[in-house]
């Protein structure tokens, strides 16, 4: 929601003395403010703080309520389901409750509930927004995906009105037809493709889309894709955008950003467009023991330097590895679109440009998982040097903010790519690549 929010002024409420808030939230970002929802006249907010703890405050001439947790939420592979159950007509201590995935918080550096039968503003007739601080006056937006976004007026409900533990994964899930009470200011927001900001409660109270248009993506709680990683970003200083999809470099550091899936087994395909200058630009995969944590020298390495490391140059089609080079491809330039296709059933690395197979299918041969990289193999890319931008598909269907035309699902149905993951001959036989999510990694990883 980078850029852009939901707006709406709400109307008288079914109950200002109780109210829940209920969502699903994936950070793109840590150490940043990420507004979940707030609201004009007195300051209220429910957001991630700088520190990457939740705040859920309101000031009424002072602080008339406030929780702040202690614990911090950085993963921006993850997916968090979020509860704010408010009820003033309760006992002093439960008035304010919150939830992560389905388990309430109990430990808060400040906690200051209201007082007994407090009207929130939360839930008045004023403007809110929804993804920034739009609401009182400040054009700050979050940088977070969104999903099954419900807010019941005049019922504190608990996580379990609107999640539940999935049988089969023991993985805490969205129930996607919950049985609530909306109420007057209620609302349920799927953000169906054009109509995002669309009321699916029966209540109709839809809100609007403020400073541009939301971002569609595969990436949901059930299902959670892949995108490249944020907190592997010491020395790149790269700039990560569009769900973590997108990658500027800054620093003119070598040292590879790396992806999010951690791969085991299986067979995995994702594709990357190149947007900016690309000569310098190193595509592939790398074994956890080649990451840079930290590592001294790890700054000075790029992608393909190291024997747990495979990548596809740029700048004149070659094969980087162990710090070698060897003929491979074409060279790749702006708007290419490079798809990256990884067997580690058959331990075999295969790339494409706009479609074409590279090295007429024939496989590059691959370190086995465990032997060498201690088990596992994650999406790579570097750059030498600032300027270079490259947006990564891993299933989600865009290109940075631009839908893919045409695009096609794995043959599991499955994510949205430019090209068919399952189309060629590799190693004169086919094969059946997938896109890296939770779905596929159940069943073929």
């Amino acid at each position: 929601m980078a850029g852009t929010d939901l707006q709406r002024t709400w109307g008288t409420p079914t109950d200002g003395k109780k109210y829940t808030l209920s969502l699903w939230l994936k950070r793109c970002n840590s150490g940043s403010i990420d507004w979940i929802m707030n609201t004009a006249g007195d300051f209220t907010n429910i957001n991630f703080t700088a520190a990457d703890v939740i705040e859920w405050g309101e000031y009424t001439s002072g602080v008339t309520m406030k929780l702040v947790t202690d614990r911090k939420f950085r993963d921006p592979a993850a997916w968090y389901h979020l509860v704010f159950a408010y009820d003033s007509t309760t006992s002093a201590g439960d008035r304010q409750r919150m939830y992560v995935n389905g388990v309430e918080e109990t430990s808060f550096s400040t906690d200051t509930n209201p007082a007994l039968n407090y009207s929130s503003v939360m839930n008045s007739a004023v403007l809110h927004s929804l993804g920034s601080q739009k609401a009182e006056g400040y054009a700050n937006y979050s940088n977070v995906v969104m999903a099954h976004v419900h807010f019941t007026d005049g019922t504190a409900y608990a996580p379990t009105a609107f999640g539940e533990t999935d049988a089969t994964s023991g993985i805490w899930v969205p129930k996607t037809g919950p049985s609530v009470t909306y109420g007057d200011n209620g609302f349920f927001l799927k953000f169906a493709s054009g109509a995002e900001g669309t009321d699916s409660s029966g209540e109709g109270n839809n809100w609007t889309v403020s400073n541009g248009t939301l971002t569609q993506t595969k990436d949901t709680p059930m299902n959670n894709f892949a995108t490249m990683n944020p907190l592997d970003n010491y020395y790149q200083s790269a700039t990560f955008s569009n769900g973590n999809n997108t990658i500027l470099t800054d620093s003119g550091i070598y040292a590879p950003n790396t992806g999010t899936g951690g791969l085991q087994a299986g067979l995995w395909y994702w594709e990357a467009k190149m947007l900016g200058p690309t000569a310098h630009s190193l595509l592939g995969i790398l074994g956890n023991a080649a990451m840079r944590w930290g590592e001294a020298g790890g700054w000075n390495a790029e992608l393909g330097e190291n024997s747990q490391e495979w990548a596809y140059y740029g700048e004149d089609g070659w094969l980087r590895n162990s710090n070698g080079s060897t003929t491979y491809g074409d060279s790749y330039t702006t708007d290419d679109i490079i798809g990256v296709y990884l067997d580690l059933n058959a331990n075999k690395l295969y790339f494409a440009k706009n479609g074409t197979l590279q090295n007429s299918g024939t496989g590059i041969a691959i370190t086995a998982v465990g032997s060498t990289n201690s088990g596992y193999y994650v999406p790579g890319w570097s750059f030498w040097g600032t300027g270079g931008t490259a947006s990564f598909n891993f299933g989600n269907g865009y290109f940075g903010t631009t839908a893919i035309s045409g695009a096609v699902a794995d043959e599991g149905g499955e994510g949205q790519f430019k090209y068919n993951p399952s189309t060629g001959t590799f190693d004169s036989a086919s094969k059946d690549f997938r896109a890296i999510c939770t779905n596929n990694i159940a069943t073929y990883g």
